[in-house]
């Protein structure tokens, strides 16, 4: 074989392996995601269709927790610091958002469950932080996530010594708004 041609085939292993890197970094970040929630792995929660099935006698403490990414200009705080229940059993608790500024802004939630070995037992029906959310200029809103614990986690050896679960929530400027760096606050 021909040097040209070497450098030829050497060329095209060279450019199939870029593209194929440059693809597989594509499809990093959605399968990171389907992945963590599967697994429920760095404390991602779960979303569940129904409430439990089954109620224990177990009582677990329910913590919230929220903070506002800095390019976020709203205020952003759960309405109670912690709720106590049964697992198996629905709760609802509230999250209040207030946007700062002078124009519409739209956030994302994101979210995550501490210990994370209880993520996967952690089971949300509903959430505001499974679409995005727009607020008016000055606007404040009650947000609600519904959820539950499995009952799977009674059974569950490596969280037996687990009697609180903490329910954190980040809000970011959702990926789609427009730069709101220079978005003057009203108060």
């Amino acid at each position: 074989m021909d040097t040209a041609a070497k450098n030829k085939k050497t060329a095209m292993i060279v450019s199939g392996v870029v593209a194929g890197m440059v693809a597989m970094s594509f499809a990093a970040v959605p399968a990171y995601q389907a992945f963590c929630q599967v697994t429920g792995w760095g404390g991602t929660t779960q979303r569940a269709d129904a409430p439990a099935d089954r109620v224990i006698a177990r009582d677990i403490t329910v913590r919230f927790d929220a903070t506002v990414n800095q390019g976020l200009p709203w205020r952003f705080k759960p309405e109670q610091v912690s709720q106590t229940l049964k697992i198996g059993e629905t709760g609802l608790a509230f999250y209040e958002a207030e946007n700062l500024t002078d124009k519409p802004v739209t956030g994302r939630a994101t979210f995550n469950v501490s210990p994370a070995k209880a993520g996967i037992y952690f089971q949300k029906i509903e959430c505001f932080c499974f679409t995005e959310q727009t607020l008016q200029p000055g606007q404040k809103i009650s947000m609600p996530v519904t959820y539950f614990i499995d009952p799977k986690l009674a059974s569950d050896k490596n969280l037996d010594e687990v009697q609180t679960i903490t329910l954190a929530y980040t809000f970011f400027v959702w990926d789609d708004e427009p730069q709101v760096a220079g978005l003057e606050t009203g108060k």
